[in-house]
């Protein structure tokens, strides 16, 4: 009968290391899931800082293009007939 008590024993001491280890991992898991969770947030903000700074880069190049600088001289007078355009549909709309 000493056998079998030993051979519970030794399950029952298993058991309980496997739950121990379980509890770890699941509390491994939280955190990670915590740090990804945050990491995500971090990604977001990061992701509309960069959109924000994207537009505010197109906004530049618009200006400097509009004011005629001499890195842009074609992209200037591209986006003045193309502004020129847009008027006189207006004025064609307007005369209707």
């Amino acid at each position: 009968m000493g056998n079998i008590e030993d051979i519970v024993d030794s399950l029952e001491n298993k058991i309980s290391k496997v739950l121990h280890r379980l509890e770890l991992l699941k509390l491994e898991n939280s955190k990670l899931n915590d740090e990804l969770a945050n990491s995500k947030q971090k990604l977001e903000a990061q992701k509309k800082q960069i959109a924000s700074w994207e537009e505010k880069y197109e906004a530049l190049k618009l200006a400097n293009t509009m004011l005629g600088s001499d890195d842009n001289k074609r992209e200037t007078k591209l986006k003045i007939n193309a502004l020129i355009r847009d008027i006189d549909h207006c004025i064609a709309q307007l005369s209707e």
